[in-house]
């Protein structure tokens, strides 16, 4: 398969030789990334490609991306991240992000014009978009007829069932675990109202006991090795372990969820921003955008690369939802000094006994 166009591999290497040639630069770029969400093997071929080195560390949530970007003011070193919507917009506005030189990212044709110029980034002037999905409940069929009978799992409300108590995993993210209990309360997840936060946050002390734990990453092999019947998950998850368990089925609760948009930005403190880009246009490749979007299981918001997908992926309500999914749910937006209300809330929920 084509890995780059001719265009995009001249680019690659051009800036390849001015990295090597600039003494403020390492021939490397670091990244922090989300667990599982590329192909590791793509990045031998991008460092045979241009010369440049690539090293990967991981983070569980934006909270925790934010929190060593932010560290000592030093950036933790690297050039490239992958954050969601609303800490994108956050991270402008505190000027954490530098501006990228969409000359260097040629491959940006091939992103769906759906998700440019979005709210949280208007004019792309800092981010790419990478992947995005939908919110929703991953569940075990066979578990949760043994525990419940044959009950339908098409609300938010199954996981303050009592039945399940020990049997329920939860993201240990705040503003995605406020998001379920929202949207349960039919409040929007973007409130700023103290009354409905700590509405939210009573609800989320009451399933508190029910819950086996808060989890990351890790949900995806538990959810495969039949550890709980019901976890909160990304639809890329969904998509990933419902490949290797056939009892795993996924829904998007009829109360509605967030849509949320991940997209590559770089640092203000990058000590390699030139290669973060050389890399930024790698990834926006349609055929390097397919290769990860298969490995992760999450949506591409790259045209080019859908546009090769296996039909029954393209078609896969789980991959692309109908539209009365996005008619029922909200994007994540950033709220300011209302954040560390959240966390505040978010604190008192774990600590609950």
């Amino acid at each position: 398969m084509k890995i780059l166009n001719a265009f995009g591999a001249m680019l690659l290497l051009a800036l390849a030789l001015t990295l090597t040639g600039c003494d403020r630069n390492e021939n490397v770029i670091r990244i922090f990334n989300w667990g599982d969400y590329m192909d590791g093997s793509i990045f031998a071929e991008f460092t045979e490609l241009t010369g440049i080195e690539v090293r990967v560390t991981y983070f569980a949530s934006n909270e925790e991306m934010h929190t060593r970007v932010t560290a000592g003011g030093t950036g933790a070193g690297f050039d490239l991240l992958f954050p969601s919507d609303f800490m994108i917009e956050r991270m402008i506005r505190e000027e954490l992000l530098r501006p990228i030189n969409l000359d260097n990212i040629p491959n940006l044709r091939y992103i769906d014009q759906r998700f440019l110029d979005l709210p949280f980034d208007p004019g792309n002037r800092y981010s790419v978009p990478y992947k995005w999905g939908t919110l929703g409940i991953l569940y075990n069929r066979a578990m949760v007829d043994a525990i419940a009978g044959d009950i339908t799992v098409d609300s938010w409300n199954i996981l303050w069932d009592e039945r399940f108590e020990g049997n329920i995993f939860m993201y240990d993210t705040e503003r995605e675990v406020f998001t379920v209990a929202l949207k349960l309360l039919g409040y929007s997840i973007n409130t700023t109202s103290i009354d409905e936060l700590h509405a939210a946050r009573d609800l989320l002390k009451v399933q508190r006991p029910l819950v086996r734990a808060f989890i990351g990453d890790p949900v995806r092999d538990s959810m495969i090795g039949r550890e709980a019947a019901l976890a909160m998950a990304y639809s890329g998850d969904a998509m990933f372990t419902m490949a290797h368990n056939n009892d795993l089925n996924f829904v998007v609760p009829m109360e509605g969820t967030s849509v949320w948009y991940d997209a590559m930005v770089i640092p203000r403190s990058a000590r390699n921003p030139e290669g973060a880009e050389a890399f930024i246009n790698f990834l926006s490749d349609p055929a390097i955008a397919l290769r990860n979007t298969l490995y992760s299981g999450y949506s591409t918001a790259n045209r080019g690369a859908f546009e090769m997908l296996p039909e029954e992926i393209r078609n896969n309500p789980i991959y692309w939802p109908p539209y009365d999914v996005f008619e029922r749910s909200e994007p994540t937006l950033h709220l300011g000094d209302f954040i560390a209300t959240i966390t505040r809330a978010w604190e008192e929920v774990l600590a609950h006994r």
